[in-house]
């Protein structure tokens, strides 16, 4: 992971005045929702020994954000199905904006900046036609410019390719409507899959699982430097059987899947959560918040290279020569040199993401 050094010069190198950069407020390594003892949702700065740097109230409960790359700036999302977004100045605290979301479209919980900060891409649900679209947003006035269609249905994570140019799209294929709340409406013929667009929505490439896996919903994304993607999978067939949850792609190529020994993989209930590289890239994990563990993997081979049973863990980031975790007890942890060990007690419920604020590992 970049360090604040490296981050500091960039911003110098760049021209930009770190006074109102992130380090302004303490440089914080990652973005984290939360709710906290006092009833409150708020979205929460962390460092990676899990101090948290600052808290800011959300109106109700948040999902994932996403950073400004240079501003101190979060663009926090409401949980699926959401209709708001808020835009939070992270130096004073301050909401600057909020994001409605147009008739007819609500949230998925995740968004995007672009390269220079210029925009934001946001994934959406257009309920009644059924299909997913990205949203497009000016980052001054927070005023929409336009959309694109997704790839697929029910787009919920994206990430921007290193390129700078293309979006990688993680289109679960669960179709869902607002007035049936998180019911999901096309299980038997939904088609999961990652989409790859430039940035005025032109596909790139579309990669589908095989048709015997057509109900894993890849739901979850994370990047590598040099472009390979790792995507996290939720399972929506019958419970006896026990999928792969982790995949590897680089464009161009097939899709690689990653699973456990079926005596560790079996007791993951079909759910990951999130997903990471490690801070060298090395290795890539995956939280299992209903089977209470975390699974990392060799990049290399392919190989499970760890189990670590951690209650209710789902956040999830890159970290000095690991990882970083969350739990919705409360925890904050740090897996290294194969153990993990927890540095921060119990005082709020991490949701589901730890977002890092300085892009890929």
């Amino acid at each position: 992971m970049t360090n604040r050094r490296h981050f500091l010069a960039g911003l110098a190198a760049a021209s930009l005045a770190p006074v109102r950069g992130w380090a302004s407020v303490g440089a914080p390594d990652y973005l984290a929702a939360a709710l906290f003892p006092d009833g409150s949702y708020r979205l929460a700065g962390l460092d990676v020994n899990g101090e948290i740097l600052f808290t800011l109230p959300l109106p109700a409960r948040g999902h994932a954000a996403a950073a400004h790359p240079h501003r101190a700036q979060a663009v926090a999302f409401a949980r699926r199905p959401g209709t708001f977004a808020v835009v939070i100045d992270c130096t004073t605290g301050r909401e600057t904006a909020r994001l409605e979301a147009p008739k007819n479209r609500h949230f998925y919980g995740h968004g995007v900046f672009s390269a220079n900060g210029n925009k934001l891409f946001t994934t959406e649900n257009n309920f009644e036609a059924g299909e997913g679209v990205i949203g497009i947003w000016d980052s001054q006035s927070y005023t929409r410019l336009g959309e694109f269609p997704s790839g697929g249905v029910g787009p919920h994570d994206m990430r921007l390719m290193p390129d700078g140019q293309t979006l990688v799209v993680a289109n679960g294929g669960i179709e869902t409507h607002p007035d049936t709340g998180r019911s999901k409406l096309n299980l038997p013929v939904m088609r999961s899959r990652l989409s790859y667009l430039n940035l005025s929505g032109r596909v790139l490439e579309q990669v589908e699982l095989p048709r015997a896996m057509h109900k894993n919903s890849i739901r979850h994304l994370c990047v590598r430097r040099d472009g390979l993607v790792g995507f996290a999978m939720q399972w929506q067939g019958e419970t006896s059987q026990h999928p792969p949850l982790l995949g590897l792609h680089r464009q161009g190529d097939a899709p690689h899947l990653l699973s456990a020994p079926v005596a560790d993989h079996s007791t993951l209930q079909g759910y990951a959560g999130s997903i990471a590289f490690a801070g060298d890239g090395q290795t890539v994990a995956i939280t299992c918040p209903r089977g209470n563990a975390l699974h990392r993997f060799t990049v290399d081979d392919g190989q499970l290279s760890g189990v670590f049973p951690l209650e209710d863990v789902c956040g999830l980031g890159p970290g000095p020569g690991g990882f970083v975790y969350t739990t919705g007890t409360g925890l904050v942890g740090r897996l290294r040199n194969g153990k993990a060990k927890t540095f921060a007690q119990p005082r709020c419920q991490w949701d589901n993401h730890l977002i890092p604020i300085r892009g890929p590992a």
